[in-house]
């Protein structure tokens, strides 16, 4: 028997996919043409940190096709998102921030030896991206190769959006399409970039301030990054972005 699943709930929309929310369960339902490698390769991923970790993630119960489109299909956890809670209390942001920082570090604390590895990862976005000169791509590379080589998990897209916090004060992490394994310092920057293209430039600063101060990893380390990530989020294709990450795709050294 196959099971149907009802798509009137929509909670988002993304790009390339749209959330829904069926009784206990999530559907990740993607646009027809999506790549199906992509979508098996988050699935594969999902699994991976799941079996291989502790954390709290909601758990992945299926990959099916509903009406021609690939969807995955997670159990929903009720709360709020980070994100949603600084919004609607503003005077504790700073108390939320820490919080966030933490659960980021203890995603870095595990080892998940099956993921890709980030540096391959961003060696191949440099390679075939069409946006970047052959000389800002070579000096790229020539930073990503000199890059500390860490085994740390790395979320990859980690922002409050993707924290659920339920009314018990638990917390459950979602959206692990990005996940690799590689240096702390990487997922970080990326963190970094993804507060500030969202207009959040003070918040962005106090977060690199603060990760650096807990991690005791030294904020140059996260900034050498910065570049490097700008140019492979490039290959997403989002106009909108263009113009800021290209102010960050400046091969200069920070002191």
């Amino acid at each position: 028997m196959i099971m149907k699943y009802n798509l009137d709930n929509i909670i988002a929309k993304r790009k390339n996919k749209i959330i829904y929310k069926d009784r206990d369960k999530v559907i990740k339902l993607f646009v027809e043409d999506y790549s199906k490698s992509n979508i098996l390769n988050e699935a594969l991923n999902h699994a991976r940190v799941e079996e291989g970790t502790n954390l709290n993630i909601p758990k992945l119960n299926e990959v099916t096709m509903i009406d021609n489109h690939w969807a995955l299909i997670n159990d929903y956890i009720e709360g709020m998102t980070l994100e949603e809670l600084m919004a609607k209390y503003p005077e504790k942001e700073n108390d939320f921030l820490e919080l966030f920082v933490n659960i980021q570090l203890e995603i870095l604390e595990n080892k998940v030896p099956l993921l890709n590895r980030i540096k391959d990862k961003f060696r191949r976005k440099l390679t075939e991206s069409p946006l970047l000169n052959e000389t800002t791509r070579y000096e790229l590379l020539q930073r990503l190769e000199g890059m500390q080589n860490h085994n740390k998990l790395c979320h990859g897209d980690f922002n409050p959006s993707n924290i659920i916090v339920k009314e018990t004060g638990e917390y459950y992490i979602i959206d692990w399409a990005h996940v690799t394994q590689g240096n702390a310092s990487a997922d970080a920057a990326r963190t970094f970039l993804l507060f500030s293209m969202h207009g959040k430039e003070s918040l962005a600063q106090r977060y690199l301030e603060l990760f650096s101060k807990v991690s005791k990893i030294p904020i140059q380390n996260i900034q050498r990054w910065i570049p490097i990530v700008a140019a492979t989020q490039l290959t997403k294709g989002n106009e909108d972005e263009y113009e800021f990450l290209s102010k960050w795709i400046d091969i200069v050294d920070y002191e």
